[in-house]
């Protein structure tokens, strides 16, 4: 399996809304960092969609090696 570029080794805070869907950049290559521009193309990545389901501030991983994705779990103070 391949092994996705680190965007930043830190969370990326988002104001999502309710009822909105994002789709996070798996691959790290995304210019729209932390969401996904279609950067993957030709590789085995693929984004991940997360539906909101209230208004809030929510920290997307940015160094793409946590294990609750799309959302920070602590992993980028391991690399």
């Amino acid at each position: 399996m391949s092994t996705p570029k680190i965007s930043q080794k830190s969370p990326y805070p988002v104001e999502v809304t309710s009822g909105s869907k994002y789709f996070w950049c798996a691959c790290g290559k995304s210019a729209k960092q932390p969401f996904c521009d279609g950067s993957h193309e030709g590789t085995d990545f693929t984004p991940l969609k997360y539906q909101a389901t209230e208004d809030k501030t929510l920290y997307f991983c940015g160094c793409k090696h946590t294990a609750g994705a799309p959302l920070c779990d602590g992993s980028h103070n391991k690399l």
